[in-house]
């Protein structure tokens, strides 16, 4: 955890914004493998760690605005507790460490919440993402399962959104931190990826070293030869040796703060000819993206520049054709990148995703396009300063998509679909930071991970 001040703080910041009513913040339940005594390993959610800090099961935070009170509702450790898990902090300490004073059984819960009912205050809550929130809040609510999110409070997902969008110093410590071990995770992957010769034994040895450094994965880590399959997940089948291995993996740190990374590597350990002219159009793409991020710039500006870098790339190598700006226009650039230049990145990989991708990543000024691939854009509003996102422009040969667009003469003025026939085996290329944007500019996170040519090149045959 933070220092207890940090937590208070943001717990002040959230009251002065919402100003008044009840604001309901519950904590993550154990979920069952197979069994109650056999659970999936914990994972907190993200807002009550944000606000909180507290990772335990079954806790509820309710903070009344109007009399300025926070009180944490919770079971006390049982003998039983202690007989299994040894002895753990009571309610009250757990509550202490976090910066609020009062403590409350879970018997106590509900009437507190229909006090304030009865007394029509308003009831601030998040959209609720588990089975079993859904049915604590329909209970405590008297609101039937299928309209408890309709109930969500638009103002505290506003409030929720507008805080963890902007990180602070520690938090972009931990961010780094999380990156430092997925450098580690590259690396190793670089090194070993023929003696594991296929994704799962790869994978394996990779979770090894986040779980020596008391992490674990942020997300289920992507290795695949199929790159042009955006979420992959690893296979036991050998890897061709012609083939590209595409990785999108991160660490979450110990706080619980994500990194996402994505290399793509030659199995062979050197590119051929092919693959280093698709390699190094993305990496322009990438980098023509990241020189023009800073604060006050609209994210979807940047994915444009980058697709219009893939264009211009894809046009000299022969694949398109005509003037790189119209085929972004039309949205011809989709058929190679058909999905956005990133998303916000801190608590959650796809930070704050469950409170609305159009909550986090867009707003009155910005619009989700109903144009294929735009649409896609998990993040298109304009960037504030401590904002911290991933930027990850791709190409990807995708042989369902490229048949469909040529048999509807799809965009034929701008793509040379004859010249995609020696592609369509050639899986895909993606290339990812996470950046930190300041007014100056796009600050790359985390230690360096070899992306140039040479230095993937090197690493893979060190």
């Amino acid at each position: 955890m933070f220092d207890q001040a940090v937590y208070a703080r943001r717990r002040a910041v959230l009251k002065d914004r919402l100003r008044t009513g009840l604001v309901l913040l519950p904590g993550n339940s154990q979920s069952p493998v197979n069994f109650a005594d056999n659970p999936y390993p914990f994972r907190q959610d993200s807002s009550f760690l944000y606000y909180c800090g507290l990772n335990q099961p079954d806790c509820f935070l309710v903070i009344d605005i109007d009399n300025d009170g926070e009180t944490l509702y919770g079971p006390e450790p049982s003998l039983n507790d202690v007989i299994w898990t040894g002895p753990v902090p009571s309610l009250g300490e757990r509550a202490a460490s976090a910066g609020i004073h009062a403590t409350e059984s879970w018997d106590h819960l509900a009437a507190a919440i229909q006090a304030a009912g009865a007394d029509r205050r308003p009831i601030h809550y998040l959209p609720a993402y588990r089975p079993d929130q859904l049915l604590m809040l329909g209970g405590l609510l008297g609101v039937p399962t299928e309209r408890i999110n309709t109930g969500a409070s638009v103002d505290f997902i506003r409030a929720v959104v507008t805080q963890r969008s902007v990180k602070t110093p520690d938090e972009i410590t931990e961010i780094e931190f999380a990156l430092g071990v997925s450098r580690n995770l590259f690396l190793t992957a670089m090194k070993h990826r023929k003696a594991e010769n296929n994704a799962v034994s790869l994978a394996g040895r990779l979770e090894g070293i986040v779980k020596s450094a008391g992490c674990r994965f942020a997300f289920p880590p992507i290795i695949t030869t199929r790159g042009e399959v955006l979420h992959c997940r690893p296979d036991n089948q050998p890897f061709n040796s012609e083939a590209l291995l595409l990785m999108d993996m991160g660490a979450e740190s110990r706080e619980g703060y994500a990194s996402d990374l994505t290399r793509t590597i030659p199995v062979a350990g050197r590119f051929s000819p092919r693959q280093r002219a698709i390699y190094e159009i993305v990496l322009a793409a990438q980098k023509a993206a990241i020189s023009r991020a800073r604060s006050g710039v609209r994210f979807v500006d940047l994915h444009l520049s980058a697709a219009t870098t893939i264009c211009e790339g894809l046009r000299d190598i022969g694949l398109m054709r005509g003037a790189a700006e119209d085929a972004v226009q039309a949205g011809a650039h989709a058929l190679f990148f058909p999905h956005g230049l990133g998303h916000m990145l801190g608590l959650d990989v796809h930070d704050m995703e469950s409170l609305g991708e159009d909550n986090v990543g867009y707003d009155a000024e910005t619009r989700r396009s109903g144009q294929f691939g735009l649409a896609a854009l998990r993040l298109a509003r304009r960037l504030e300063a401590d904002f911290v996102v991933t930027v990850e422009p791709g190409i990807y040969f995708i042989p369902a998509l490229i048949d469909q667009w040529r048999q509807e003469g799809r965009w034929s003025s701008f793509i040379a679909f004859d010249k995609l026939v020696p592609f369509r085996r050639f899986g895909g290329v993606r290339i990812e930071d996470v950046v930190h944007i300041t007014p100056e500019g796009g600050r790359i996170l985390g230690p360096v991970v070899p992306k140039s040519v040479a230095t993937v090149e090197a690493a893979c045959t060190a």
